[in-house]
């Protein structure tokens, strides 16, 4: 069966958008159950491969309810966090306002599109985005787009579901993508297809492997693969030609 947010086109976008609404204010809590908490160790691995400094312009894409760009943020950095889901940048601004830590003049949160970011070429010296890039109707332009707005010898990280190599492994992880993750979002959100539809969004998303490639391709330096959890999650890196 079809899941109600995954339509490939375009009509992606649309789907995606309504996914996010349904689920943002309970978003935070179900990251922390699905992942048993490691989603903030692979995002504390993002900052650090981001390796930003005071003065530095970051840029995090897909921002949700913004995680990495508030970490970017108090490693001194001016951060821009971007996303299409105003639902989601509500809660971000929320945070913002709950937690003084937060309270950050280095840090902006704007509404857009991470296939055409709303920024000049050669703008940022990291680009990042967590469990974003699964989600765009097409990921290779997105990532066309991190590379544009990058400075050279800027660092482009992605944090991402992953498929592990080992068939065993792969198929325990997709049994609990399959089953236990739906379960966790019915009982905590009420709605068990938003989060059967990460193993759905994953099937049709090649994957660390196919982004590397891509990435090479685009003739990005310094690339390589950051398996966690056995290839389960994965973090692509490189960095934009000098």
């Amino acid at each position: 069966m079809s899941n109600t947010f995954y339509t490939p086109g375009e009509q992606r976008a649309a789907k995606v958008n309504d996914l996010f609404a349904a689920i943002a204010r309970r978003y935070d809590l179900l990251n922390d159950l699905q992942s048993f908490g490691l989603h903030r160790l692979w995002k504390r691995r993002v900052v650090e491969l981001a390796a930003v400094k005071v003065g530095d312009r970051a840029l995090d894409l897909c921002c949700g309810t913004g995680d990495l760009a508030f970490a970017l943020a108090r490693r001194g950095a001016e951060v821009t966090g971007l996303d299409f889901s105003e639902k989601m940048l509500e809660v971000a601004e929320a945070r913002r306002r709950k937690n003084s830590k937060l309270k950050t003049q280095n840090l902006k949160l704007v509404q857009g599109d991470a296939q055409q970011i709303p920024f000049p070429d050669n703008s940022f010296d990291a680009v990042t985005v967590g469990y974003g890039l699964r989600n765009l109707t097409s990921w290779e332009k997105g990532l066309e787009e991190m590379i544009r707005v990058a400075k050279p010898g800027g660092r482009i990280v992605i944090l991402e579901f992953g498929k592990p190599e080992n068939a065993l492994w792969r198929k325990i992880y997709f049994t609990h993508l399959k089953c236990s993750v739906p379960l966790i979002g019915l009982l905590f959100c009420g709605n068990s297809q938003a989060y059967a539809y990460i193993l759905e969004s994953l099937k049709h998303y090649p994957a660390q492997l196919a982004v590397a490639e891509k990435m090479r391709s685009l003739k990005l330096a310094n690339v390589r693969i950051l398996n966690l959890l056995g290839g389960a999650m994965a973090i692509n890196y490189g960095e934009k030609p000098k």
